[in-house]
């Protein structure tokens, strides 16, 4: 593993080894998915004993945490905090606002903004249909990312080997009877979602909710899709086709914003 540099500013006067060494292990999350002890212990050049102890108190404080199926460990919630608090301070959601406000408009439903956790989505912002029968606000929901439509296009821009290390079981577990409950299942979603370059969900996380999302690309270390949900009686095929084709025609908008 390479060793990081400093961040620009002089070595402290009196600097504190351990703190150190704890900054040092997260800062090789930039270039690891996931870390061992014996790596962090070879990287550090420190006992067995003295890595775990550091790793040990950045998983207390939820800035590390066991990867699943692995005995490996990957970067935990409170990192995952942080880089969203910062996000949020670079105005991501601000900047793809008006890009939900026009999709609202123009197809007359409620669009989603959602990122990427692990194996989850997160609705980080959202601007609701006008009409009187319609989905709510997800904002600020967290929902298993094989469950909704989100997910599963976010999930199709992962290669397969970490597809496999987010899913090491066959099982899942649903959030309706239509849900997705096996990684098999799954898979073969995925794939249909690389080929057609949207993915779509049919009561799949709530009752009565139908939708459809296109991913949009990684802003900020954190990928992100474009949802538009409706109540399943008004998703006829048809209506998929046509919004998917305006998502993709909006994420086209978003990559050249964002160039």
């Amino acid at each position: 593993m390479a060793v990081k540099k400093a961040g620009g500013a002089g070595r402290p006067q009196y600097p504190i080894e351990s703190v150190d060494n704890a900054l040092r292990i997260l800062l090789l999350f930039e270039e690891r998915k996931t870390l061992r002890l014996t790596e962090v212990s070879e990287f550090l050049g420190v006992a067995s004993s003295t890595a775990h102890r550091l790793l040990a108190m950045l998983e207390y404080r939820g800035f590390v945490r066991h990867a699943d199926g692995s005995r490996g460990y990957e970067p935990g919630p409170a990192l995952t905090n942080i880089a969203f608090s910062v996000l949020r301070r670079i105005d991501v959601r601000a900047r793809l606002h008006p890009f939900l406000e026009r999709l609202s408009a123009s197809l007359g439903e409620t669009a989603h903004l959602a990122r990427l956790d692990g194996a989850s989505v997160t609705f980080v912002d959202s601007v609701e249909s006008p009409r009187a029968v319609r989905v709510g606000s997800r904002l600020g929901v967290s929902m298993p990312a094989h469950c909704t439509s989100s997910g599963k296009s976010l999930l199709a821009t992962l290669e397969d080997d970490a597809l496999h290390s987010l899913y090491p079981d066959e099982e899942l577990v649903g959030l309706t009877a239509q849900s997705l409950t096996s990684r098999t299942e799954l898979l073969r979603q995925i794939a249909r979602v690389r080929k057609n370059g949207y993915a779509a969900s049919m009561e799949e996380s709530e009752e009565g909710v139908a939708s459809v999302a296109v991913a949009l690309g990684e802003f900020g270390a954190a990928r992100y899709a474009l949802n538009v949900s409706c109540p399943k009686p008004r998703m006829s095929p048809q209506t998929r086709s046509e919004i998917a084709e305006e998502l993709h025609s909006v994420a086209t908008e978003v990559a050249s914003f964002f160039l």
